[in-house]
């Protein structure tokens, strides 16, 4: 006789099942858990930085790198191209105002010389010869007017008594006739020579004057090529010192080719690099400060120079006071270039927090000090040292200020001593 068997409710394949299912659910509870609501992750406290907002003074201001560079500087170029055949100082030297710095040589310009001079010194002979000319022609001239005007004058003579001998039936009228004729034939006679000698003179005085004009601008050509000629050779502009000489005896210069430049050496300017972001803030007058030694001293911006060239531009900022002891050409300094005057503000000290939350938010530590909670803030200006706080947070707050890199999407953190 068969017997029934009854069937387990509880196998060992079903409680498996189960199990897996409750651990599944359990995963997707915690998971749940820990990604929503406010997350929290343990960090040790002496592995992070906890800084307290204060309220004091602020300014806005950039770090930037300054070159010392002369006051003023003149470079020396060379006016015409040649051949260098002198130097009569070396580089470094203390120079006088028109004291000569180096010979170049140039054999066209000094042929071209020649050949000018030449010309201005034939033009110049031809011109008092013409003059000469013109001169004794004038006296031929006036001698024949001089003739005439006596034979006018004696023609005149004779008609006038003509005339009168004439009313008084003392001669015929043929001979009066005779006389009137004389008298306007030397009467047109002095006209047409009185006229003759004005035209002569006014074109005596037009040939002058157009030899003159011809003959000075003949002479400036030889002025401006005897300046050329001395061109050659270089001379120091202003009192100072010659710097970045380059040229050596026997060496070709080309037109407009740097030889060197003179420094004056009565003061110092310094030429700043500038990130481009702040060239809309930056302006003549703006202030700085720069540290030499154990003291600070003043500069301001004189000059800006709005051409950017690899993401910067550069300005020009000069000393407000005593300039430092002991600096030199070629020196860099460190300035700190205000942006701003200094103001009282809510400030939080710089730190790697700002990499990852773009100063939107930051963790602040509760009043017991073990735990720190997401809070949003909101920044203003900065310098290299704090952040302005807008809103978020007061005096007496402290915040963690280290690196967020490793924290992802916690919103609290446990400190652990």
């Amino acid at each position: 006789m068969d017997r029934v068997i009854e069937k387990k409710k509880w196998s060992t394949k079903r409680l498996m099942t189960i199990t897996g299912i409750a651990g599944v659910v359990a995963l997707v509870a915690g998971s749940i858990y820990f990604t929503s609501g406010k997350s929290k992750l343990n960090v040790d406290a002496e592995r992070i930085t906890v800084s307290e907002i204060t309220k004091g003074p602020f300014q806005e201001f950039i770090p930037v790198n300054g070159v010392v560079m002369p006051v003023t500087t003149i470079y020396l170029d060379a006016s015409e191209g040649g051949r260098v055949e002198q130097l009569y100082v070396e580089d470094g030297a203390m120079m006088k105002k028109g004291q000569p710095i180096l010979k170049l040589s140039n054999t066209d310009e000094e042929l071209n010389l020649a050949n000018q001079e030449t010309s201005v010194y034939a033009a110049q002979t031809q011109m008092q010869i013409s003059h000469n000319n013109a001169q004794q022609n004038t006296v031929a001239k006036l001698n024949q007017m001089a003739d005439v005007d006596n034979a006018y004058k004696e023609a005149e003579r004779v008609y006038k008594l003509d005339k009168k001998l004439y009313e008084q039936k003392a001669i015929g009228l043929q001979e009066y006739q005779s006389a009137e004729n004389m008298y306007q034939y030397q009467l047109r006679r002095k006209r047409l020579t009185t006229q003759i000698l004005s035209q002569d003179t006014t074109s005596n005085r037009q040939q002058e004057q157009q030899a003159a004009e011809q003959y000075n601008h003949m002479k400036s050509t030889l002025d401006l090529m005897r300046r050329k000629v001395q061109d050659l050779t270089v001379k120091s502009p202003i009192d100072g010192q010659l710097t970045s000489m380059d040229a050596e005896v026997g060496q070709n210069k080309r037109q407009g080719e740097r030889l060197g430049q003179i420094d004056v050496t009565s003061g110092y300017k310094v030429r700043v690099d500038v990130d481009e972001h702040y060239i809309s803030r930056i302006y003549n007058g703006l202030v700085g400060d720069v540290t030499v030694g154990d003291k600070t001293y003043k500069l301001k911006i004189k000059k800006v120079f709005t051409q950017v060239t690899n993401g910067r531009f550069q300005v020009d900022m000069v000393f407000t006071g005593k300039v430092p002891d002991g600096i030199r050409r070629g020196q860099t300094l460190q300035i700190r270039l205000a942006l701003s005057d200094e103001t009282r503000a809510v400030l939080v000290p710089k730190g790697g927090f700002y990499q990852q939350t773009g100063g939107n938010w930051i963790f602040k530590l509760s009043s017991d000090g073990k735990t720190a909670y997401k809070t949003d803030i909101q920044l203003g200006r900065q310098n290299p040292d704090y952040y302005e706080v807008m809103q978020g947070l007061k005096p007496g707050d402290k915040v963690v200020t280290s690196s967020y890199e490793t924290y992802g999407d916690m919103q609290e953190l446990v400190l652990k001593k």
